[in-house]
């Protein structure tokens, strides 16, 4: 082992470089100040300080340089002298390799693949716990193999992270192995620190830094939500997570270094204790605190322009922890070039805390008032329902139980829906069987649907025939309009939707005009050898309900279309359409 002298050199050298380092950044350029801190190569430095540090960030760098120099001086205090065993001597050589991999190591070793990453990580950790089990004087059966246990699981999340990088199977849920790790690595960590204890080889400081590192698991989960949620000291909170962090390497950095103790070393005076601590824990909350907000600061999470925000999600797909956001995107959103409901100048509490108001109210006049005082520049249009279930799905779901629903249950509804339907409409000719044919709901447009086409799909002019024949039925007033191969057929009703037969025959089929209110028969020609009628398609709202066959069964050539209509007493709409070949090109009116 490398004797004191050496330790000093390191020591002193190392934490003059930072310090160097800091006061440099402040003289002469940003990029040093970042390697002060985050001792990251001069690209990395470069990139970060390209666009210069605001004063805040500065100050948080500088105190976190200070707070990093100070660990790392503790860091590299010389080894305790004494004899060690191999076990003891082996477990010392692997601690300070860990040192050295949070310090230095991790910039080589991130040039590599990050399966050799976690790779090398779960062989390091699973040695240093294994020797953990042999070296630390546990007194206590049970609090060894809860030791066990605890490593164990850590072990365990490192691994399934390994599985997850090399795409092999896993473990377990994701979220379910990640969480363990987490739990696992807080209750390695204490059941390690008190095992500390009952040894009685490592200082009440060493024991003590073993508890602050468990400050640092804590702290990371609040500090990570902060990072979130300040844009402008964002860089800040990364750092001093970066500087904390650093305690849980002194832990591991004296316990190493005081392995051979067999009695544990004076501790420092009481109140010379608790001024080190009140400095320490100065240092890391103070920068903190200073970076947090006014509430009144707007915080745009999410954005009109927000990539995430350009889908509406169904509201059973989300997680109750993505409601808000979902909220937030639809509040900003500006898609079709309309305002937003709120204005970028509100924070997301603000949107959140009107978005709950709104689905108090009873009517569109207190929606007005509430976004009028909202600053909302389209206060007349009130909120939708499908808006709000996002923030408030107890209230909404009431009165719209259909919008709680997930993507796979609206599918299922909705298929539901359309198979009841096409189960109301019957065959109107049950025993005239056409060579194909089909029954079943047609789902027209609420709004100006001028009806439903039989049409060649294949033809390269459909489309076009099929505006011709638009035009001609409404040119002429007409229920039918023909144009080539398409053939639009038109409703006598205002309804939604009717019920549609079509049929087809090798030759014309007997009139049988009674009963219906309509019969014209037109000319249509199949180019390609298809006649069909046009099916809702996936996530559509028009279109027949079930699959329609091809009329055409003759092939290519020119065929005659008859149309029965009738509304009965109930005052639904019923089409039947017949389909079979001829040449003729007349226009009968079968019964007008």
């Amino acid at each position: 082992m490398p004797s004191n002298g050496f330790w000093r050199i390191i020591r002193i050298g190392l934490v003059g470089l930072v310090l160097a380092a800091a006061v440099a950044g402040l003289v002469f350029d940003d990029a040093w100040l970042w390697m002060a801190v985050e001792w990251s190569p001069p690209a990395y430095a470069e990139f970060y300080a390209r666009s210069g540090f605001d004063t805040p960030t500065t100050v948080v760098l500088i105190m976190a340089a200070l707070v990093k120099a100070a660990l790392l001086w503790l860091i590299l205090r010389a080894p305790a002298p004494g004899p060690l065993d191999r076990r003891a001597k082996a477990l010392r050589r692997l601690l300070y390799l860990a040192v050295a991999y949070t310090l230095v190591l991790w910039y080589p070793i991130a040039l590599l693949p990050d399966a050799v990453d976690m790779a090398f990580q779960l062989a390091l950790w699973t040695a240093i716990d294994v020797l953990y089990l042999l070296v630390i004087r546990w007194r206590s059966r049970i609090l060894r193999a809860a030791a066990g246990a605890m490593f164990a699981i850590e072990l365990a999340g490192m691994a399934n992270e390994l599985l997850d990088e090399l795409d092999l199977p896993e473990f377990g849920s994701g979220d379910i192995v990640e969480s363990g790790l987490i739990l696992g690595g807080v209750a390695a960590t204490i059941i390690t620190v008190v095992g500390q204890r009952r040894d009685g080889r490592w200082s009440r400081g060493t024991q003590v830094a073993g508890w602050l590192s468990l400050g640092v698991y804590a702290l990371v989960i609040p500090l990570n939500i902060l990072f979130g949620r300040i844009s402008s000291g964002s860089l800040a909170i990364l750092v001093m997570i970066d500087a904390v962090g650093l305690i849980t390497t002194v832990w591991i950095a004296a316990t190493a270094r005081e392995l051979p103790a067999e009695g544990r070393p004076a501790d420092l005076p009481p109140a010379r204790r608790r001024v080190i601590r009140v400095a320490v824990a100065a240092v890391a909350v103070l920068p903190i605190i200073a970076l947090i907000h006014p509430e009144q600061t707007p915080h745009l999470t999410y954005t009109g322009w927000s990539m995430d925000c350009y889908d509406r999600p169904s509201f059973g797909d989300l997680k109750p922890a993505e409601r808000d956001a979902a909220f937030l995107c639809q509040a900003r959103s500006t898609e079709g070039g309309v305002p937003p409901m709120f204005p970028d100048s509100l924070s997301d509490q603000g949107i959140l805390a009107y978005g709950r108001a709104l689905c108090r109210t009873k009517g569109r006049d207190e929606q007005e008032a509430i976004l009028t005082r909202a600053g909302s520049a389209r206060p007349a249009w009130g909120a939708d329902p499908w808006d709000l279930v996002y923030v408030c799905p107890e209230i909404v779901g009431a009165t719209h139980p259909e919008l709680l629903r997930s993507t796979t249950e609206t599918e299922e509804a909705n298929t539901a829906y359309i198979a009841e339907e096409n189960a109301k409409c019957r065959d109107p000719w049950p025993r005239t069987k056409g060579v194909v044919q089909a029954t079943a709901k047609y789902f027209l447009f609420v709004d100006g649907d001028p009806g439903y086409s039989i049409y060649d799909p294949e033809d390269e002019a459909a489309e076009e025939a099929a505006e011709q024949a638009m035009d001609k039925a409404y040119d002429d007033s007409a229920l039918i309009g023909v144009a080539g191969s398409s053939v639009l057929i038109g409703h006598v009703e205002d309804v939604v939707d009717l019920c549609l037969t079509v049929k087809a025959f090798r030759t014309a089929p007997p009139q049988r005009t009674a009963g219906w209110d309509q019969v014209n028969e037109v000319p249509i020609i199949s180019r390609s050898g298809r006649l069909t009628v046009p099916e809702m398609g996936e996530g559509g709202d028009v279109g027949a309900g079930a699959p329609m066959p091809n009329l055409a069964i003759a092939g290519k050539g020119r065929y005659r279309l008859r149309v029965y209509v009738r509304v009965d007493d109930a005052g639904e709409e019923q089409h039947l359409v017949v389909v079979f070949p001829g040449a003729s090109k007349k226009r009968l009116k079968l019964k007008p």
